[in-house]
């Protein structure tokens, strides 16, 4: 009787009693593996359809088939590779000047009231004037060869990084710096344990803007008094009206993009694995 009592009890309280509510999940949830390949290969899926429909004029857009057919023509001609070696190492020389001037600009201004006052105006003035538009002047400096190109993607690479990376900088709490103070570091060791772990983060957004910047750059330089590369490749297929070679050319440069930005954020996660974000 005194368990049916119990039960009874019981079953009258639990209405009343709080329940438990299911903790909301606000994370983006766990990583999906190539998720980032299911946008370009969905484009794909619709270019491909839309071809085979007859929706898209085989003039202006060719199928994806045929792109193919020209990308392997071109590249048992030999074409495409001195073409895509060529602009490799264009990208491969601009990058590396305007990653180490970059970060070696963004160290002196942000550890150096002086270094900011002499620094910090000059490349946001620079980041003012559109890259671009330079092309002229430093055709009369330099000449219309290869140094003008590797330098105009010298600071399309360089102002991203710098900023980024200068701002990280600033951003440092000053607690750190106290504390770096009270240990009593060194210049080296305050650098090495405290600024460089902290300007990291911002380093690598800039890094990824770097590595686009220098292909966005090198498709128009390349269509300047150029005898090789990818937009000479492509210019000299707009003056003959082969929209496929053209986008031959704008696969490739995509494809370049797209390795070139996972490699960055594969060297991120692994460099920054320390930290608990988002995305992570």
């Amino acid at each position: 009787m005194s368990a049916v009592t119990t039960v009874t009890a019981a079953a009258v309280v639990a209405p009343d009693a709080p329940q438990v509510r299911r903790r909301r999940q606000l994370s983006p949830g766990k990583r999906l593996p190539a998720a980032r390949l299911v946008g370009p290969v969905l484009l794909l899926a619709l270019w491909a359809a839309a071809s085979a429909a007859g929706r898209l004029d085989p003039a202006a857009v060719p199928a994806p088939w045929t792109v193919v057919r020209t990308g392997v023509h071109l590249w048992t001609a030999g074409t495409l590779p001195t073409d895509m070696l060529t602009s490799l190492q264009r990208a491969a020389s601009g990058f590396a000047i305007g990653l180490a001037a970059g970060v070696l600009l963004a160290l002196a201004a942000g550890l150096s009231r002086v270094g900011e006052a002499l620094i910090d105006g000059t490349v946001n003035l620079n980041r003012a004037i559109p890259t671009l538009g330079l092309i002229p002047l430093f055709i009369l400096w330099l000449g219309i060869g290869e140094s003008f190109k590797v330098a105009i993607i010298a600071i399309v690479v360089y102002i991203p990084i710098y900023l980024n990376t200068h701002a990280a900088l600033a951003g440092i709490d000053h607690r750190f710096v106290e504390l770096a103070e009270v240990q009593g570091l060194s210049r080296f060791a305050f650098v090495r344990q405290i600024v460089i772990p902290g300007a990291l983060p911002g380093f690598f957004v800039g890094l990824r803007l770097g590595v686009t910047g220098s292909w966005l750059g090198l498709v128009v330089l390349e269509q300047i008094n150029a005898t090789s590369g990818l937009g000479y490749m492509m210019f000299q297929a707009q003056n003959y009206g082969q929209s496929d070679v053209i986008l031959v050319g704008l696969v490739v440069y995509g494809v370049f993009g797209l390795v070139s930005d996972s490699a960055v954020r594969l060297v991120e996660r692994r460099v920054l694995s320390w930290r608990r974000t988002l995305s992570s």
